[in-house]
């Protein structure tokens, strides 16, 4: 075969040209990350059970779901975590290579299988089940200039108008605000007022079921078809509450003589979070933290940057005077530093063979085949990571750095 390619010029020429243009295609199709993805398929499966404590949680909501889950087609292992908050955990591992949509699927089958044995307000609050990605992407801070907008505004206000944006760019696996400030009315009981007035918890949360609802009342006046019918009308219900002062005049009960015993009685009424546990600053300031990973295959560089056109226009159309974002994390720019030493190595190296091998040798064609044989080597490699399903990485850019001397070393060898 060498004597091939050494009689046949062109065919050598020819062949070269393939691998360059084969790995400068793979250039534009490789994804770009972090670290490569060496860690188990992961799924997470998080309950809400409001109210409850550690123990409570574990025994109406994890035992039954460990149960079920226990088993499913490729686990590895799993463990879970319980809090005083009413906030459980399911996590499962997999065996490595499998496919973590086939797995969530899996795990999604098993936990419906048994909705039906989980407490209502877990149902409600509903059974979360996601894929994890351990590999951070971005991490975004929004914070305000004006006093006004205090910490859970601001998560609500990235809640609504600008973790919606971020999840549907293209790359995006994972976004979310950290903490839990969603806007809440809480309702602090009082327990010496209960024992005066004999109400106990369950009595104020049938009144809250009972009244905070939304209902459908129907039609009235509805013509059968048969001769002229009145107008009709569609009622319409005032539906849930929405402010403090209607939280407060909500009946618990009423006496024969008419007396009405309100909320307002036996409780503080208060508009403010779900959770108010997590505190995020920046600077000092409130701000709401959001946390970005990326999807599987993907290229980072090209969706930090879609991320970063998203922000800039939200900033112009959505974002309110005063407030501003800030990147805290991001991984271009390691990613870019691993790229430009890559770069610099090779431009290093093709001025030392050049160098050398002119020196000793003292011929331009000599020294020019070593030039051109090095970045053939190293950009047809491109095409084979790809072929192998490798990504750029900071793994990959290092092995890539190692490798270019030892193609100077062959190229100078074979000269």
């Amino acid at each position: 075969m060498f004597s091939t390619f050494i009689r046949r010029p062109v065919l050598s020429l020819v062949v070269s040209i393939i691998i360059t243009l084969q790995g400068l295609i793979a250039l534009r199709r490789l994804p770009m990350e972090l670290f490569p993805s060496v860690a188990p398929p992961e799924v997470n499966v998080t309950v809400e059970y409001t109210g409850a404590n550690a123990e409570t949680v574990t025994r109406a909501a994890i035992v039954p779901l460990e149960r079920a889950i226990n088993g499913v087609p490729g686990m590895k292992y799993m463990s879970s975590d319980a809090g005083n908050d009413g906030v459980g955990v399911v996590q499962i591992l997999f065996e490595t290579g499998t496919d973590p949509d086939v797995a969530a699927i899996n795990v999604q089958n098993r936990v419906n299988a048994v909705m039906g044995q989980l407490p209502s307000e877990v149902i409600r609050n509903g059974v979360k089940i996601a894929k994890e990605e351990n590999a951070m992407l971005m991490y975004l801070s929004i914070f305000s200039s004006n006093p006004d907008h205090d910490e859970k505004f601001l998560y609500n206000f990235a809640d609504i108008n600008v973790l919606a944006e971020l999840k549907r760019i293209n790359g995006v696996g994972y976004a979310d605000v950290l903490g839990a400030k969603e806007y809440a009315m809480r309702i602090w009981l009082k327990p010496d007022k209960m024992r005066a007035y004999r109400v106990s918890t369950d009595d104020v949360m049938a009144a809250l079921e009972a009244f905070n609802v939304e209902a459908s009342p129907g039609k009235i006046g509805e013509n059968s078809d048969k001769g002229d019918g009145p107008l009709q009308y569609t009622l319409q219900y005032t539906g849930k509450f929405n402010t403090q002062a209607e939280y407060e005049r909500l009946p618990i009960r009423a006496s024969a003589n008419g007396d009405i015993l309100r909320i307002s009685d036996v409780a503080d009424v208060e508009f403010g979070t779900t959770y108010f546990d997590v505190e995020a600053k920046y600077n000092g300031r409130p701000t709401a933290s959001i946390m970005l990973k990326q999807l599987p295959g993907s290229n980072a560089s090209e969706v930090i940057a879609a991320v970063k056109e998203r922000l800039k226009t939200l900033k112009t159309e959505a974002f309110m005077p005063g407030m501003d974002y800030e990147f805290s994390f991001d991984v271009s720019r390691f990613l870019d530093a691993s790229v430009h030493e890559v770069l610099k190595t090779c431009v290093e190296a093709f001025l030392l063979v050049a160098l050398v091998v002119f020196l000793f040798l003292q011929d331009w064609r000599s020294t020019l085949i070593p030039i051109i044989a090095v970045p053939v080597s190293l950009i047809g490699t491109l095409f084979f990571i790809q072929l192998l399903g490798f990504s750029l990485n900071l793994i990959t850019l290092f092995a890539l750095v190692l490798a270019i001397g030892i193609a100077v070393d062959d190229a100078i060898v074979v000269v």
